[in-house]
């Protein structure tokens, strides 16, 4: 094992900066990958496969990423992903591998990966992956910090704070909110803000991204499945939908959904309940939907790539944030 960084003394008030674990038995791409991390600012520590990496999570180390390469020798990465899931399931786990198999994908998001990147990716993929976590460059407060968060920020341009007021308007009801702008403009952090001055804001917040996952997969994992639904499907599993009842769902770039799916999500929509994949017994929900994407789904309306009657549901009330240019 190699530590890349050490923890640094720091004042109590100091702001911490986020930190990367990095699991690959290739000495190269581990040097590779420390460093596209350490020029996003991040303190990085790295080792060469899944049992060193369960070792430093055992002692006490604290990433707010861990990032796990699919194939190596001994406990390989599929193996660590469940052990990390399963003891440490507040840590996001990126898996990276040569395998662009789709089963592999499958498979590794099954088990409970935020994201997968194939090798060899480009840097902007490495981004949309950081951005899809909510994880950025920037140095974060601890909960002692004094620093400002991203949610204190980004509220301070004239067109934003008329954003804020639409969400303190809304914020009593469950209407359906449809965010557009540019990728990197700050949808996430909108779609935060209209859960956190809701009246669901003591339920869950469950984000979903739409182009981050196959269709087969995308739809279990909104809806859930029941076992024997598909080879693996041991026992049945709760859909996102389930999870988020109570509270809010963040359907980020739901231009990329495809139509089934499309009608699925118009259902859930009109009657707040659906059927897990493989099952017959309809699931009753109490969810309020929030959706984000960088597409203009009027254009998509027109060229028949998304439903118009799933447009008008989502469209309730719509927030447009500007470019940051």
């Amino acid at each position: 094992m190699s530590v890349r960084s050490e923890r640094a003394n720091r004042d109590e008030d100091a702001p911490r900066r986020l930190r990367a674990l990095i699991v690959d038995d290739a000495e190269g791409m581990r040097a590779y990958l420390a460093t596209l991390f350490e020029k996003r600012g991040f303190d990085v520590d790295t080792c060469d496969d899944g049992a060193r990496a369960l070792a430093l999570l055992e002692n006490g180390a604290d990433p707010d990423l861990v990032l796990l390469d699919v194939m190596m020798p001994g406990t390989d990465g599929l193996a660590a992903l469940a052990r990390i899931r399963e003891s440490w399931p507040e840590v996001p786990v990126l898996m990276v591998s040569v395998v662009g198999k789709a089963g592999t994908i499958v498979q590794a998001m099954q088990l409970g990966a935020a994201d997968y990147l194939t090798k060899p990716f480009e840097e902007a993929e490495l981004d949309a992956a950081l951005d899809r976590l909510g994880l950025h460059s920037a140095p974060r407060a601890d909960a002692k910090g004094g620093g400002k968060s991203a949610g204190q920020t980004v509220w301070v341009s004239s067109a934003m704070r008329e954003i804020r007021a639409v969400i303190e308007q809304i914020g009593d009801t469950d209407v359906t909110v449809l965010i557009q702008g540019e990728s990197g403009a700050g949808k996430e952090v909108v779609a935060r803000e209209v859960h956190a001055v809701s009246t669901r804001a003591t339920g869950p917040f469950v984000k979903v991204n739409c182009a981050a996952l196959p269709t087969d997969l995308l739809e279990s994992e909104l809806f859930g499945y029941e076992k024997g639904a598909f080879t693996g499907a041991n026992g049945r599993k709760q859909g996102k939908f389930e999870i988020a009842s109570g509270g809010t769902i963040f359907l980020d770039e739901i231009g990329e959904m495809c139509p089934s799916l499309q009608a699925k999500l118009l259902q859930v929509l009109q009657d707040q309940e659906f059927t897990r994949l493989g099952g017959n017994r309809e699931v009753r929900v109490d969810v309020r939907v929030v959706c984000a994407t960088n597409r203009s789904l009027v254009g998509m309306v027109a060229a028949g790539d998304f439903r118009e009657d799933l447009y008008f549901r989502l469209n309730v009330v719509a927030i447009d944030i500007p470019p940051l240019r």
